[in-house]
């Protein structure tokens, strides 16, 4: 579907990785056990490592080989994007591919292009052919194996009126919250399915 998707108009509406961050605003997510989000934001992108060489040398040059831009969808208020977003910065930066945020709910026509389960989940990270303006593809908002945590949350709580619909909603989040703090697992993850998706554009050594 995606690939009938043209977003050529929206090519430089976006702002940069650096005006994004700079100008969150600092947040509190206790669910997510993150206290002072843009503290966190910045912390994740500055001392963002790579898992190991070979996958640091996929993505270097990358964007020699296609003619691609990155456009995030996202805003400041959601953990995913919190832990997500500077993985895609950083991989981004080494692919040499020039990335712009679009700031959801300034760009909602285009977030309803790419619901999850029907829903405006973030970040949203989609890769245009910067000349024609076709999309090639999308990830997000999270790295399979946390997704499939609300996944199955929304499979066995169909009921969003349940008396007890909010209370497990709040331990999904904290479940989320604690994938993400174990370790560096979940950016192992997130460069796997982003090496798998940017090399199914085509061929990449």
């Amino acid at each position: 579907m995606e690939k009938q998707i043209n977003l050529k108009h929206k090519i430089g509406k976006g702002i940069s990785p650096r005006q994004f961050i700079e100008g969150m605003r600092v947040r509190t997510m206790e669910l997510s056990l993150i206290p002072n989000t843009k503290e966190r934001m910045i912390a994740n992108y500055e001392h963002f490592t790579w898992p190991n060489e070979e996958d640091r040398k996929f993505f270097s040059g990358l964007g020699e080989h296609f003619n691609l831009v990155c456009l995030i969808l996202c805003t400041d208020w959601c953990p995913d994007v919190i832990w997500n977003v500077p993985v895609l910065f950083r991989t981004m930066e080494e692919a040499g591919i020039p990335t712009e945020v679009l700031i959801m709910e300034d760009h909602m026509e285009t977030m309803d292009l790419f619901l999850t389960d029907g829903g405006r989940a973030q970040p949203i990270a989609i890769w245009v052919e910067s000349s024609s303006g076709i999309v090639l593809g999308r990830w997000g908002a999270r790295p399979a194996y946390i997704q499939e945590v609300m996944d199955r949350f929304k499979r066995e709580n169909p009921d969003k009126e349940a008396s007890d619909y909010q209370e497990k909603l709040n331990g999904t989040y904290r479940e989320i919250g604690g994938l993400y703090h174990n370790g560096l697992q979940y950016q192992k993850v997130m460069i796997q399915e982003l090496k798998e998706l940017l090399a199914s554009f085509g061929q990449v050594d």
